[in-house]
């Protein structure tokens, strides 16, 4: 066994790993005691700041195999037949702190990055294929509804459930969250979608419209509310130590990649909005299209590096992939990529987990932690050899819209309102106990808190979106609050 001793961080012999340098035994600790400086200054710098939001995950790596041909719909590399693409997983909570249980009630991200050969793929989603609103000003307002109080401190369900009642436009996702699938058994057991519409693009330069589905092969399985209770309590990592310990054991979690498909005509005259993020496509009228297999079989080996500071971006597209016209997804593509840059600091691609497995030849310059030196000269146009953009192997894809502008929802269309699919989703999907545990999750959400004139619009929403459940809901609440 190789002996290794203790240096410094630069590299020279550390002096002691358990005393500082003194005026004898008993006297005062001296200014040129560099290395303790070097340690006790590390530790008041080491943490930085959390996401905001999605701050509690966690995640792996593993690889991507294309079992299934869809060249027709997408020249991009990663998605050609037999392909084979090393990538990272970070699942986590949406509103919980880093130290929060991971089994609160809440939505899951669902975070996937191919390490492709034209470059990093990122596709950024969630455990539901629906979310809370289609325009990006309500975000910020939505996610401090679901955090904490100012005075208080403490999260707050008559906050929440005001948001909710006085925005109809979530009642698709609420019903999501309050249903079996708000609380999912661990990651393994739970899909993920990429619920926004992107764009894919061909050899022969057709656009397409894509929705992702990353079905797991562990099948769907979820814990009730008094099991997330008790795990909230007894083991709040319990989904990092699931898949931690899934992978170390040789037991590799699997997804199956599947896309629905609409040709970019179908778009303009589609019975709703096909890019609205409130709505799903029916498979009846889109079917489930086989992609590949995405197999997790590699922990990190320092969540810090590879976890905390790993940077996904929407933004993060190859050629043959591509952004819509989904107003929250375009508001993304700026937002993620600025909220790393504000807490990893603008090189944060140059974190080793954030590298492409591609050459980079970039124009960007300097900054806080540049470590590399892309290219010289630093400038374009330039007269010495320096890299030109190709727009035919960037292969962008270009869609684009007219008319004045205007600050409202989409152009409403015959099947655009906000109960319909939360609703149907109640009545046609779930089955009798899965509408009864709907409705006590509910009732005992509801239950924690929620006074008037809050209590009346959640009755009123949930009314609309089934009347059964509304009434279940009210007598449940109003029982239950004597």
């Amino acid at each position: 066994m190789t002996e290794k001793f203790t240096t410094t961080d630069s590299g020279a012999p550390a002096p002691s790993d358990d005393t500082s340098l003194t005026v004898g035994p008993d006297g005062p600790i001296v200014l040129h005691d560099h290395y303790l400086i070097e340690q006790m200054a590390n530790f008041n710098r080491e943490r930085i700041p959390e996401r905001q939001p999605h701050a509690k995950g966690g995640g792996a790596f593993g690889h991507f195999e294309v079992t299934n041909d869809v060249s027709a719909y997408t020249r991009a590399a990663v998605f050609q037949p037999g392909t084979r693409t090393p990538t990272l997983s970070r699942f986590s909570t949406v509103a919980g702190e880093r130290g929060s249980p991971d089994t609160w009630r809440d939505p899951r991200g669902f975070a996937q990055r191919f390490y492709t050969t034209e470059g990093n793929l990122d596709i950024v989603g969630n455990n539901t294929p629906i979310f809370f609103m289609r325009d990006p000003m309500k975000f910020q307002h939505f996610i401090r509804s679901q955090k904490r109080l100012q005075a208080s401190n403490l999260r707050d369900h008559n906050m929440q459930w005001d948001f909710w009642s006085l925005s109809p436009e979530t009642a698709h996702q609420v019903t999501w969250l309050m249903g079996d699938r708000g609380i999912p058994k661990t990651w393994r057991h739970m899909n993920g979608y990429s619920s926004h519409t992107y764009s894919w693009v061909n050899a022969a330069g057709e656009i397409f419209w894509v929705k992702y589905h990353f079905i797991t092969d562990q099948g769907n399985d979820f814990l009730t509310q008094e099991e997330a209770d008790r795990l909230a309590g007894t083991d709040a990592d319990h989904h990092q130590r699931d898949l931690f310990t899934a992978i170390e054991g040789g037991d590799y979690p699997s997804w199956t990649l599947k896309v629905q498909i609409m040709p970019f005509e179908e778009a303009k005259t589609y019975r709703f909005n096909p890019f609205d993020l409130t709505k799903v496509w029916p498979h009846g009228d889109y079917p489930l299209i086989d992609v590949g297999t995405l197999t997790l079989d590699r922990n990190v080996t320092d969540y810090h590096t590879e976890i905390e500071q790993a940077a996904f971006a929407p933004s993060n597209t190859v050629p043959g992939t591509g952004l819509s016209p989904d107003k929250m997804l375009l508001a993304r593509g700026f937002s993620y990529a600025d909220a790393h840059r504000a807490r990893l600091g603008v090189n944060f691609k140059q974190i080793p987990v954030n590298r492409p497995a591609t050459q980079v030849n970039a124009y960007s310059k300097d900054g806080a932690l540049r470590v590399d030196n892309y290219t010289q000269p630093v400038y374009a146009p330039n007269s010495f050899d320096g890299p030109q953009a190709d727009p035919d192997r960037a292969a962008e894809v270009r869609w684009h819209t007219d008319g004045e502008l205007v600050r409202q929802a989409y152009t409403l269309r015959e099947d655009d309102d906000d109960w319909g699919q939360a609703g149907a989703l109640v009545r046609d999907v779930m089955d009798d106990d899965e509408r009864d545990r709907l409705a006590a999750n509910i009732i005992g959400h509801v239950s924690g808190g929620v006074k008037e004139p809050v209590l009346s619009r959640v009755f009123e929403y949930w009314r609309n979106v089934d009347p059964d459940l509304g009434r279940k809901v009210e007598e449940g609440v109003r029982a239950k609050n004597g």
